[in-house]
Order: structure tokens, then sequence, then C-alpha cells
């Protein structure tokens, strides 16, 4: 059986990737992809020495620092992922992972941490610690978030 596993970004090793972990003990077979992977060293154990597939994201100027600035960019991002000829997909997502786009004959399960808060319930915290609750940004930054929503619904 050909399994995919499609993480949201592999950036730090903490509870999410803690339940990645536990699914490639699962299906160790699996190949993973990811928006972006910018884990160090030893961070990687966890992993199994598996090559992450990353998205056009990965390579954008500052995204190693600064990959949640390319946000607007991801759902197009975890749609590029040509997953034909897998016969299992197993997202694990808190953002844009479970988007990815699956053949019609092939089953996507979809671990879901948690809807993106920043966009849904969180989302004036959020603008207002950002310094994004005014002006033009703050528009834009709404915009983008109700754009996320839309997104994240379907």
């Amino acid at each position: 059986m050909r399994v995919a596993l499609v993480h949201d970004w592999f950036t730090v090793y903490a509870g999410a990737e803690r339940v990645v972990e536990q699914m490639l003990k699962v299906f160790p077979q699996a190949e993973v992809y990811a928006v972006v992977d910018f884990l160090e060293g030893g961070g990687r154990e966890f992993l199994q020495g598996k090559k992450v597939h990353t998205s056009f994201i990965q390579n954008l100027p500052g995204a190693r620092k600064r990959y949640r600035t390319y946000l607007p960019l991801m759902p197009l991002a975890i749609e590029q992922f040509d997953l034909r000829g897998y016969d299992l997909i197993i997202s694990s997502s808190h953002a844009v992972a479970k988007g990815v786009i699956t053949g019609p004959d092939t089953l996507h399960i979809s671990y879901i941490h948690s809807p993106p808060r920043y966009a849904w319930d969180l989302q004036h915290q959020y603008l207002e610690e950002a310094a994004l609750s005014k002006g033009i940004k703050g528009a834009l930054a709404r915009g983008l978030m109700h754009y996320l929503r839309l997104w994240d619904s379907l």
C-alpha cells in the first residue's frame, strides 16, 4: 500500500510533530510532505531519516525565518502536491495540510489538531497583538483571514 503523510510545516518538534511520529510508527513506509521543512539536526529523528517533499514556499526569500508571512500562499502550495498513485493519504493539520488534493480512489484521513484559531476565534486578539487591527495592513489581514476561513470550511 502506498501511503503519503502530509503535515503543515516542520519547524519545531512539538505536539503536532509527536502525532506525526506516531503515525510514522504505524505507517513506516509513508512518504512525507510539508509546506516547508526547516528542522535542524537532532530535531529530525522522529522522521526516521525520511526525506520531506516540500512546496515552492521552501525556496522563497526569507522563508526559513518568516515562513508564516507566506500564509496567503499556503493553500495554493498544499494543493500543488501531486499525490496520484497513493492508496492512503493521512494529513496532520492545524492549518492547510487537510486541503491536499487527492484522487477519487484515494482514501484521505485527516487528523485535525485544531482549526487555524488565528483565523477563527482568536482573530481579533491575533490581529491586535500583531499590530494589524487598523489601517490598510489591518484591512488586508482581515481580508486574508476571511479568505482562509472560506478555504478552511470547504
